[in-house]
């Protein structure tokens, strides 16, 4: 097996093993490293086979290679995410705000729950028409101590989502808490839906677009990064 065929093979190993790929157009000569945000992502506990996950601890070792890598000019971040694990989620999306290279997200069929800190993470957002974000506050799950200081926690971490989503991108921590509690939307639950243009509308995401939108935006973004 020939150099090319070989790093053709890990190429296609890694899209099946972690839904990463590194997009190399000639006619730019800017290396960009897709990275897929897919299922439930999954935290200290393994979920189940049948569960489509992303795992934080494949995620923030590439993350730390892209930022070191020399190669790599740009991350595009593609999310089609029913949430998950909060602490994990939020340390990827803090991670991915970190690098120093731009960066681009996409939402596509959805971002949901602390998968809208990671949507908002980037240097710049897309959201395709049908996509949707679900903004609803920390869940409790499992067998809990009902004592003032199980919610204490809940609402600190909540904060610090609120937090985050405020400072990456154009939402108020004030409107996200609205959005959070808002009783009309679920029937059975507390929150939000988020479809296309309304993410837009409420600052959350900065446009809307498909894949041919963010990777052009991120090109635009590298150029603009680049030395002179």
């Amino acid at each position: 097996m020939g150099d090319a065929e070989k790093q053709s093979s890990q190429e296609m190993e890694q899209i099946k093993e972690y839904g990463q790929a590194v997009l190399n157009n000639p006619n730019t000569n800017h290396q960009i490293h897709l990275l897929n945000i897919i299922g439930e992502i999954e935290g200290h506990e393994c979920l189940p086979s049948t569960t489509k996950t992303t795992k934080y601890e494949h995620v923030l070792p590439q993350l730390a290679v892209i930022e070191d890598s020399e190669k790599i000019d740009g991350i595009l971040l593609m999310l089609n995410t029913v949430g998950g694990d909060v602490e994990s989620g939020l340390a990827i999306a803090e991670m991915v705000a970190s690098v120093n290279k731009p960066s681009v997200s996409l939402v596509l069929g959805g971002s949901h729950s602390i998968g809208v800190p990671l949507a908002v993470s980037t240097d710049y957002s897309f959201i395709v028409p049908s996509g949707t974000m679900v903004i609803h506050p920390v869940r409790m799950s499992g067998t809990v101590i009902g004592a003032k200081q199980t919610y204490d926690y809940f609402k600190q971490m909540q904060n610090r989502i609120l937090r985050f989503i405020e400072s990456h991108s154009g939402a108020k921590q004030k409107r996200m808490e609205e959005l959070m509690m808002n009783t009309d939307m679920m029937s059975k639950d507390l929150g939000t839906i988020l479809v296309g243009e309304e993410a837009v509308k409420e600052g959350l995401i900065n446009a809307v677009g498909g894949i041919h939108d963010a990777v052009s935006k991120l090109h635009e973004l590298i150029e603009r990064a680049a030395p002179h």
